[in-house]
């Protein structure tokens, strides 16, 4: 944690979704932030929980006086965002600087946007950095209903044409039209449920997508599963480590010592993916391609687990 940053409002925006508005605590400048970032927050006893940075115009990255983010209270989620809803204007938090793993592309590709519930918080940054180079995009939003799009009359008044909101309740949207019809060249981006991602993964490899046109993110963590048990990893020094079945195989290594490097912890970046030697891994992530999980080579050790008893990972 690098910064340390003070609440200085809190703005019911939605229901559930509130928009926090931070800016450093000593008066000093924040660091800039491209479309797509996020920062890591200092909850105590909560842990560390990420939020995607939202912007409306350009200068709020290019040159920030304060940061911004939407958080959405799950009141049956795993404590980050209740505890998020009960901070108060004054308090002080310890933060990373921002972080990208969601980053845009820079050429001038068209980009298909797609947002599902409260992920919109990064495809805004980055329908704002679009329309800022005159760039083509679309930009699809979709949400159980009109009562839960969030910022609605924002975005429409912001992104006119290259907006189109879907609303389950009265026209779902159709993942497979949107990207068969989509430039052959175009950027695809989804945040939003697992189902959405993996959906709209599918659909654009079939559609002849290539792997590196192709981002997504989670907004939230993947839950356990029922009936997850504990396993063996081995790594390459020899040693055997055991993971709970309420533990990840990163949560594991990094309390032993070992030097592991991660990022998202919701299996969407890639960053933590090690090789697999032996074993046979329970893929939980969005990163890999269903063949790539077929292979059973690679894992991402921040959310997956194994069916054998025991992997050896090239760690």
């Amino acid at each position: 944690m690098t910064l340390t940053l003070k609440l200085t409002d809190k703005e019911t925006v939605l229901g559930r979704v509130a928009l926090f508005t931070f800016e450093d605590a000593n008066g000093d400048t924040l660091p800039a932030y491209s479309a797509g970032a996020h920062v890591d927050f200092d909850l105590g006893e909560t842990g560390t929980r990420s939020y995607s940075l939202i912007n409306f115009s350009l200068p709020a990255a290019n040159a920030p006086s304060t940061y911004q983010i939407a958080v959405q209270c799950e009141e049956d989620g795993d404590g980050g965002s209740r505890a998020m809803h009960a901070l108060e204007p004054g308090v002080i938090l310890n933060t990373s600087r921002p972080k990208n793993d969601f980053a845009l592309h820079e050429d001038d590709a068209p980009a298909i946007l797609i947002a599902g519930g409260i992920g919109v918080t990064p495809i805004i940054s980055f329908a704002t950095d679009l329309t800022s180079r005159a760039a083509k995009f679309q930009f699809h939003y979709a949400t159980r209903s009109q009562g839960h799009c969030t910022f609605e009359e924002t975005l429409e008044t912001r992104f006119k044409e290259a907006l189109t909101l879907w609303f389950d309740d009265i026209n779902q949207i159709d993942l497979t039209q949107i990207i068969a019809n989509a430039p052959d060249d175009a950027h695809i981006y989804c945040c939003g449920p697992k189902g959405m991602i993996e959906a709209v993964r599918e659909i654009a490899e079939t559609n002849g997508y290539d792997k590196s046109h192709i981002h997504f993110e989670l907004f939230a963590s993947p839950a356990g599963h029922d009936g997850d048990t504990p396993f063996e990893v081995e790594i390459n020094d020899g040693r055997v480590f055991t993971i709970p079945s309420d533990n990840s195989i990163v949560d594991v290594l990094e309390e032993a010592g070992v030097d592991i490097m991660y990022d998202c912890q919701r299996g969407d970046c890639g960053i933590c993916q090690c090789d697999v030697i032996s074993g046979e891994p329970d893929h939980r992530d969005v990163v890999l391609s269903e063949s790539e999980r077929a292979a059973g080579d690679v894992i991402q050790i921040c959310v997956s687990r194994a069916k054998s008893a025991r992997l050896v990972l090239d760690i």
